[in-house]
């Protein structure tokens, strides 16, 4: 659904993305990771055709987005971190107004109207003025202006800029409803840990140069994390079930505590689901299985240190 192919953006003598190229499923929720600077707007808005790349190409949905602009326009959806709202107007009539400008006309823009509202939680607030809401409820609000077409491609810059944790955790809770539904998602952030939860890949970027893609297990692969999951062990069998994994290859490390076993794996998915299948076929009895997730903003430093094998 999203194509980056060698894309290089400049300014005069600054190199903000250099020789770029990833790819993102239809339906994928992609975050992009890195600190200010590192070149997400620059990449963003090559995406949304409002800035021209010096070399390479962008495509969504297959058009290619310096050849057909408008028509990039009316499959996506743009919010970016600086944006513009109309205090004078009511939401509904803010957002109507957005409608209109897609070509939404009569019924089908009050329907999409209302349920853009509904999705975003400002239904209460339809007939406020946009100058009288709150900061994360004019988030919500370009929010709710961006779906009003609905894009088949969602583009958001930074989203969770300057709201709290209260509204970040709704606004997470969004973005994977959207994911759900079909809807692809490409956000950036600098607020590493915000996007684990929430996309199924990431890329970490910094410099202009994307410096690893994948799914954050991948990456943790690639940076050499280890897995760790705690497994609540039945009828008294913690000690043994730490027996029969100190034999088992890809485990790195054991840890009982009371009936829990806390382990450390170094190896793939695989290994995770045959350690359970060991575990089984020797008729320990499992209550339970939790697996921490790997930590984004750890990750991120290893790679953007150099510190990969």
């Amino acid at each position: 659904m999203i194509r980056v192919e060698n894309v290089t953006i400049t300014y005069d003598e600054l190199v903000a993305v250099r020789d770029l190229s990833l790819e993102v499923g239809k339906g994928s929720i992609f975050g992009l990771v890195g600190p200010n600077g590192a070149g997400k707007t620059s990449l963003i808005r090559a995406l949304a055709g409002l800035l021209a790349p010096a070399g390479g190409r962008c495509l969504i949905d297959g058009v290619d987005v310096g050849e057909d602009p408008a028509a990039v326009h009316r499959l996506i959806g743009y919010m970016p971190d600086f944006y513009g709202v109309y205090d004078h107007l009511l939401v509904r009539e803010y957002v109507r107004f957005f409608g209109e400008t897609y070509g939404l006309t009569d019924g089908r823009l009050r329907a999409r109207t209302d349920e853009v509202l509904a999705l975003t939680r400002l239904t209460e607030k339809a007939d406020t003025a946009v100058g009288g809401l709150s900061r994360g409820m004019k988030q919500r609000l370009c929010f709710a202006r961006c779906l009003v077409h609905e894009p088949k491609v969602l583009l958001l810059d930074e989203p969770a800029s300057g709201i709290d944790p209260g509204g970040r955790y709704e606004l997470r809770k969004l973005i994977a409803h959207l994911g759900a539904t079909g809807t692809t998602v490409f956000v950036s952030s600098h607020i590493l840990p915000e996007l684990a939860d929430v996309c199924d890949s990431v890329g970490i970027m910094e410099r202009g140069e994307l410096r690893a893609c994948g799914s954050v297990e991948e990456i943790a692969a690639l940076a050499g994390a280890a897995r760790v999951a705690t497994i609540t062990v039945l009828d008294g069998q913690a000690e043994r079930a730490r027996e029969l994994l100190a034999g088992f290859e890809p485990v790195g490390e054991v840890t009982v505590r009371d009936d829990a076993l806390e382990v450390r794996l170094t190896d793939s998915n695989d290994a995770f689901a045959d350690m359970l299948a060991l575990l089984v076929g020797q008729g320990i009895r499992i209550g339970g299985v939790t697996e921490q997730k790997s930590d984004l903003e750890q990750l991120y430093l290893k790679l953007t240190r150099g510190e990969l094998a």
